[in-house]
């Protein structure tokens, strides 16, 4: 079973404890999970932790939304060049650890021609379960959300020393996920300059 990180603090507890610090204990449990290479990371230590990411979930046998998702998001590191491993990570959790071996997953990168840069992970059930649950990509309904096929290619992304979060359809333009990305990574860029 998943080792629980301990719930966010209670409203009480708000004032000794910051934002940045709530919002790991709710969203980021640390989890061990492994890499397509075969090196076990920890989910925010090693994976969100001042870091400027986006992240998906796939599984390597999919027949629906899982290739048009990967094959944009190709597309949009592609155009993102030296930031992606640099200053800006992308990550793919298997949505089936039990079929999805770092192997399998290393396949996966390798037929598809994906560049350095992007991470694709495994590990145990109850622990991507967790991760899942914990950044939203579940279906209110027990029995439609056990089916793992019925994933929606949706990409959560975000600036974690900045606390700014969102997400975007992994179908999207991928000029578009250019722009979120670089706006998430430098948000006062994008502010509008201020006159008088």
């Amino acid at each position: 079973m998943a080792k629980e990180t301990p719930d966010a603090p209670s409203p009480k507890q708000w004032g000794t404890t910051s934002p940045r610090e709530i919002i790991r204990r709710r969203y980021f449990p640390d989890v061990t999970l492994v890499t397509h290479e075969g090196k076990k990371v920890r989910f925010y230590e090693d994976l969100i932790k001042d870091k400027c990411v986006m992240m998906n979930f796939m599984y390597a046998r999919c027949t629906g939304i899982c290739s048009p998702v990967t094959a944009n998001l190709k597309r949009a590191q592609a155009l993102l060049k030296d930031h992606i491993g640099r200053d800006m990570f992308m990550y793919s959790f298997t949505l089936k650890p039990e079929e999805d071996s770092p192997e399998a997953l290393r396949d996966y990168v390798k037929d598809r021609k994906i560049a350095p840069g992007w991470t694709f992970l495994t590990g145990s059930p109850d622990d991507l379960l967790l991760v899942r649950r914990r950044l939203g990509f579940y279906d209110l309904d027990p029995a439609r959300d056990a089916d793992t096929s019925n994933h929606t290619g949706m990409v959560r992304y975000g600036n974690e020393p900045l606390m700014l979060w969102a997400a975007f359809p992994g179908v999207q333009l991928p000029e578009a996920i250019v722009k979120s990305m670089i706006w998430v990574a430098s948000p006062s860029k994008g502010e509008p300059t201020r006159k008088g």
